[in-house]
């Protein structure tokens, strides 16, 4: 019997009903989190002027405990992002996001962001939406590779009802998950994000999720848009420091063993509230719920584009968001990094518009400006491009999302530059971009990720990038006989020795244990290594320092321990792994 629909046609067909899902889902979760949101600020009014100081700090507390819980007993996979597990997925395991991980990611992000803790709603829902689409591809018996590209589908579509920008969706689906442009990925992701945004535009209205009112016959390009290039300089330097300081928190509290895992998230949000309302009482912002540090806080940028916010207020909501990001983040709650970085970049252009009009008004450099509020509105979307291109290393998708926001072609030169010197001196400063980093910094590994561009690029990265983190490992206190009978059919060229106490004591070679059993050899393997020479690396030594040391030491494979404890094994990395992915850019080279 002839079939109906052919694999190309179903394909298309399920990518359609993806958009639909996936753009009830964004939306959903943006109106659950506003109006969560909404409820936990008039309840934190309703108990008077006095009492809202205490309970409205109590409020992202309370949410992290919820959250702390169910990730501990729960969902797991619901911390976060979302977009570092939605790559992880797409790369490790065939694109398999189960329904489930995207329901905790719609319940545990409305809680975490709507209590009021300081992230945004972008990554979970790109998570969210991956997971539909990757069900909705099994559930239709897609072969493996089918429901693998299913996940982008649900990415992209995620992005365009989030933002209400479809071209924005399509730019970072490539840039951020995928190394190839290729037209059936193409026509999928178009299919799901035209459809998504057109669900979000029918509830939510035409406009963006940001209302920028600037046309272009009030803002043409002119010189003083100059601006932008220190803007991004300095976007560039803020943005790897903001990356930094979020790995380096999330490793503190990873490192923080006397607390339990669901008590963090909980403290977590007690100290990002006292964070929001020190800045409500410095800034005097008062009345208006998402204006602020708490939650996603888009009324703050509005407010900076009309020009409604003066230098002080700007910088210390500038201040106290970083903070009160790093602090969210670290925690272990769910929510995502696009707003954050939108917010931080905003202010920043914020601070050096009204720099600028500061200058005009003293030193009369420059012939004529617009508005005021426009000039100030100007920079605050300039300042905007230039942060996610540096935090999040998208740099197309920086240039589209703006456009797609003003509308406005007169912001396309100063939003170029800007943007790439932002980026440059990002990816100068942090090899690996932000998503990719958290994965390292989890244990996952990128060796099955697009390859990195250029053969200097990659050999910069460190080894825990490419290194296998669950490696197999002989007893210390067994003979070799009885470890090559533990080891049955698993055979690998080397294994790491692990003593009675857990600690790495040296490497031994498969051949090395059959010929100690051939000679009749029954000293346990600890004793055997004891003389022996152990060469290591630690997890951030570069991997062209690492292949130059197993050259050098005529080994195949090194153990990769810690910096602090040279006992402590991470993991193990092998001649194979360096040169498989260095064939790997390689090609991909070749094919641009």
């Amino acid at each position: 019997m002839r079939r109906r629909f052919s694999d190309n046609q179903r394909f298309l067909i399920l990518c359609t009903i993806a958009g639909v899902l996936c753009g009830l889902a964004a939306v959903g979760f943006h109106l659950a989190i506003h109006h969560t949101f909404e409820l936990v600020w008039r309840l934190s009014e309703m108990t008077g002027p006095v009492w809202f100081w205490v309970v409205m700090p109590l409020m992202p507390a309370t949410g992290g405990l919820v959250v702390g819980l169910f990730l501990w007993k729960v969902s797991p996979s619901a911390s976060g992002s979302g977009i570092p597990q939605t790559k992880a997925a797409y790369y490790n395991d065939f694109g398999r996001i189960t329904l489930k991980d995207g329901f905790f990611r719609f319940l545990l992000g409305t809680i975490f962001i709507g209590m009021g803790n300081a992230l945004g709603r972008e990554g979970p829902t790109v998570h969210m939406c991956a997971a539909i689409s990757s069900t909705l591809g099994r559930w239709a018996g897609l072969a493996k590779a089918r429901v693998q590209a299913m996940v982008p589908v649900g990415m992209g579509a995620g992005i365009a009802a989030a933002f209400n920008a479809p071209l924005s969706a399509i730019f970072f689906v490539f840039e951020e998950l995928l190394s190839d442009f290729s037209t059936k990925a193409l026509g999928g992701i178009v299919i799901a994000v035209v459809v998504a945004a057109a669900v979000s535009r029918s509830i939510l209205g035409e406009d963006p999720v940001l209302q920028v009112g600037l046309a272009e016959d009030n803002v043409r390009t002119a010189w003083w848009m100059l601006v932008s290039i220190p803007l991004g300089v300095a976007s560039g330097f803020i943005g790897s420091g903001f990356v930094t300081t979020l790995l380096k928190a999330r490793q503190i509290n990873a490192q923080c063993t006397g607390l339990p895992v669901w008590l963090k998230p909980a403290i977590g949000g007690l100290s990002m509230g006292i964070v929001g309302v020190i800045a409500f009482a410095f800034t005097g912002i008062f009345g208006d719920p998402q204006t602020g540090v708490f939650s996603i806080g888009y009324n703050s940028l509005d407010a900076a584009f009309e020009g409604r916010l003066v230098l002080v207020v700007l910088l210390a909501l500038f201040i106290f968001k970083f903070i009160a990001v790093i602090i969210s983040y670290s925690a272990g709650g769910s929510g995502g990094l696009f707003s954050p970085t939108l917010f931080l970049g905003g202010m920043l252009g914020g601070i050096f518009g009204v720099g600028l009009l500061a200058l005009h008004t003293h030193l009369d450099w420059f012939g004529g400006l617009p508005r005021n509020e426009d000039v100030v509105g100007a920079c605050v979307l300039l300042g905007m491009g230039a942060m996610f291109a540096s935090i999040i290393r998208c740099p197309i998708t920086s240039l589209v999302i703006i456009f797609e926001m003003t509308r406005n072609y007169s912001f396309i030169l100063p939003l170029i530059a800007g943007n790439m010197i932002a980026y440059f001196i990002s990816a100068k400063r942090r090899t690996i971009p932000l998503y990719d980093a958290l994965l390292v910094q989890d244990g996952v590994t990128l060796r099955k990720m697009p390859s990195y561009q250029g053969m200097r690029d990659y050999q910069n990265l460190p080894v825990s990038a490419i290194m296998t983190h669950d490696c197999v490992c002989v007893d210390g206190s067994l003979n070799s006989a009885q470890n090559l009978e533990k080891l049955g059919t698993r055979k690998h060229h080397g294994y790491p020795v692990i003593n009675a106490e857990g600690a790495l004591c040296g490497m031994i070679t498969h051949h090395e244990m059959l010929e100690h059993v051939e000679h009749g050899l029954d000293d346990p393997l600890a004793k055997l290594v004891l003389e022996q020479k152990l060469v290591a690396v630690n997890p951030d030594t570069s991997i062209r320092a690492v292949a130059a040391q197993l050259i050098k030491e005529d080994v195949l494979q090194v153990p990769v321990v810690s910096q602090k404890d040279s006992t402590k094994l991470l993991g193990i990395v092998t001649l194979h792994d360096i040169a498989r992915q260095q064939n790997a850019v390689t090609e991909q080279v070749g094919r641009e």
